[in-house]
């Protein structure tokens, strides 16, 4: 008997974060894409193997180390270039989230060499995963954007005094809501403001996106909590995590230690 075709690992959702239309995760091993466009910017990463795609009648290639950025309307194809298959992620990101003026530089350029905003693709992928992360997943998505708009040939934009009024503003409102949370959609429309252009603002005015201070602040909290006796599971609710994971997957990445081992060194 023949090998059977490998079977395609699939996971696909839709989550609740503006501005991001689908998410795929999949592995393929002989499946071939023919011709064909989607409605939305396809933000496309591979975690292993390599794919071959025509756009616009050119070739290219799809690796590792390369961002694939693909203009929604523009057709194009994909087929794996190596017996192995290939494994990617993809964020369908709405037709408004990038620029329509950049269309012929992404269809020129398709393949960018960034290792910073590689690492920030796979922190927004790990966001995108998890109920509770919207506002990392929003702060992600914008730097992400704005660093793509640059590449594609935009120019930096510059911090005024409004922006940094700006940073303020939303520095103050996370601050007065620290446990539930913020939406960055619903302060940028409060305060007048595209979320891209919040998000540049804060990062550049504190050193950190609006959603690494929310947690930051949260985490002080907790530690205090926790150095008070608390129960781990009943702090992580108090100031505002959506579960203990989550607290806990936070508070590893922030501190180097989980919350149960930090709450035992006040005893010790």
């Amino acid at each position: 008997m023949g090998r059977q075709p490998e079977r395609p690992q699939i996971r696909a959702w839709r989550p609740a974060v503006d501005g991001v239309v689908e998410v795929l995760h999949a592995r393929f091993g002989s499946h071939a894409y023919p011709m064909h466009t989607h409605d939305a910017w396809t933000l496309l990463v591979i975690d292993d193997g390599v794919v071959r795609y025509d756009l616009d009648r050119r070739e290219h290639g799809a690796v590792p180390d390369r961002i694939t950025l693909l203009p929604p309307h523009v057709p194009h194809d994909g087929r794996s270039a190596v017996p192995r298959g290939f494994r990617k992620r993809v964020a369908y990101l709405d037709a408004s989230a990038i620029d329509a003026r950049y269309v012929g530089a992404a269809v020129d350029t398709p393949a960018l060499c960034d290792a910073l905003m590689r690492d920030w693709i796979d922190r927004l992928h790990g966001a995108l995963r998890h109920s509770g992360d919207e506002l990392e997943a929003q702060s992600r998505l914008c730097l992400i954007v704005e660093r793509l708009e640059e590449h594609l040939g935009g120019a930096p934009a510059r911090q005024s005094a409004r922006d940094r009024g700006l940073a303020g503003r939303l520095r103050d409102l996370i601050d007065a809501n620290v446990v539930v949370g913020v939406s960055l959609t619903d302060a940028a429309t409060a305060f007048g403001v595209h979320p891209t252009h919040l998000v540049r603002s804060f990062h550049r005015e504190y050193g950190v996106p609006p959603h690494r201070y929310l947690v930051g602040r949260r985490l002080d909290d907790a530690r205090r909590l926790l150095l008070d006796g608390r129960q781990i599971a009943d702090v992580a609710t108090t100031v505002g995590f959506y579960d203990q994971a989550h607290f806990a997957r936070h508070f590893r990445r922030l501190l180097g230690t989980s919350p149960a081992a930090y709450a035992r060194s006040a005893v010790a």
